[in-house]
């Protein structure tokens, strides 16, 4: 069913700086995850699936290569009459040196022309950067349902990590959002925010008209618009999300969310043929994978050229593992290639990276994932 009467706007435009080399030259949205995919692909498959046919995505920075990329809307059968994705990059001079947005409610509020084009009722605000798979119509039948000026959703985090995200204390029994708390350090729930929202537009757009001519704001939604909504007695609810998500805004967490599909029950399923995540469709060829190479509880997309060993990694379009070369516990990403003899060990290597023949990249005992982002020279 089409959701003609809601607009959806992603926003993409995050600089990644805990991405590291990941980020330099490429928006994070673009970051590849999965084998095939790009991390944009899910918010944008999400809309098409959920029967939402226009897409704002907003970009800032290095977005040349997502700008390209998600203005081909047909990979997410969003290029029809009367649909679409729009690439919608800064208008305004945040400073005198760089066009950004100043914050995430000012990205929407330089959009407002775009949006009232469309005359949408209700409009959907989703962040470019996560992991998951969500029905947003379900989450309007509830926003309707509730009678809400707002609804967020929601999702249960460990209680001992609450303190890292905006969390949402509610009436237990109606769901009724009564306060918001940013990064609180004694949090009184468990409910995050995913930065998901549906608002009623007129209401938002009155909220956005204030807030830019408000000096003293920080033109963002978790900062200033929902606590304002709150402080107006406006009714927020809380919609509860179930399922699996990610945000991967550090190695760490880019490298855990591929290693969870390893997991034969792993809750995202990306074979799943009822809510399919598209993608661009790359021609390369099959897998091929030599006579004497072992494969243990691995993930391996197509193009790829496996003559060693892989142990529990995930390794993504084109990548080549050389003979009596080891790859345990890694992710490399797409055009990666690993010469005779090289380990690679709790490591994360970055698109079209070259590991020399014996390099030895990562360790066992390593605390914390390592970045392989430049070409690693081995034995000559």
């Amino acid at each position: 069913m089409k959701q003609n009467n809601m607009l959806a706007m992603i926003l993409a435009g995050g600089r990644g700086t805990r991405l590291h080399e990941l980020t330099n030259k490429v928006a994070k949205p673009a970051v590849s995850y999965g084998g095939k995919y790009k991390i944009i692909d899910f918010p944008l498959s999400n809309c098409a699936n959920s029967g939402i046919d226009v897409v704002g995505v907003l970009t800032q920075y290095e977005s040349i290569l997502l700008n390209s990329y998600v203005a081909a809307g047909r990979r997410w059968g969003l290029d029809a009459k009367e649909s679409g994705v729009y690439v919608l990059p800064p208008r305004e001079k945040a400073d005198a040196n760089l066009d950004v947005y100043r914050g995430t409610a000012d990205a929407i509020s330089q959009n407002i022309d775009f949006i009232d084009s469309f005359s949408p009722e209700y409009l959907l605000i989703l962040s470019g950067d996560h992991i998951y798979k969500m029905n947003y119509a379900k989450m309007l039948d509830y926003h309707k349902a509730c009678k809400a000026d707002a609804t967020i959703a929601v999702i249960e985090v460990p209680m001992k990590e609450a303190s890292r995200f905006g969390i949402m204390n509610t009436d237990t029994e109606t769901g009724r959002i009564v306060e918001f708390e940013e990064k609180p350090e004694h949090p009184k729930s468990n409910l995050a925010s995913m930065g998901i929202y549906i608002f009623d537009w007129k209401l938002l757009r009155k909220m956005l008209v204030a807030d830019m001519k408000d000096p003293d704001s920080n033109h963002d939604f978790g900062k200033d618009i929902i606590p304002a909504l709150l402080n107006d007695g406006k009714s927020l609810y809380a919609f509860k999300f179930k399922g699996y998500w990610k945000d991967v805004g550090t190695i760490d967490s880019l490298w855990e969310a591929n290693m969870d599909l390893l997991d034969g029950k792993n809750e995202l399923d990306l074979n799943d043929s009822t809510w399919k995540i598209y993608t661009e469709d790359t021609t390369t060829l099959p897998q091929y994978i030599g006579p004497d190479a072992e494969i243990d509880q691995a993930f391996i997309n197509q193009g790829c050229i496996i003559e060693g060993t892989v142990k529990n990694s995930v390794l993504f379009t084109g990548a080549k593992v050389g003979a009596g070369a080891k790859i345990i516990d890694s992710v490399l990403m797409p055009g990666v290639e690993v010469a005779e003899g090289a380990v690679v060990q709790r490591a994360l290597v970055a698109d079209n990276v070259k590991i020399g023949k014996e390099a030895v990249v990562g360790s066992a005992d390593s605390e914390h994932i390592e970045l392989v982002a430049k070409r690693v020279k081995g034995v000559e």
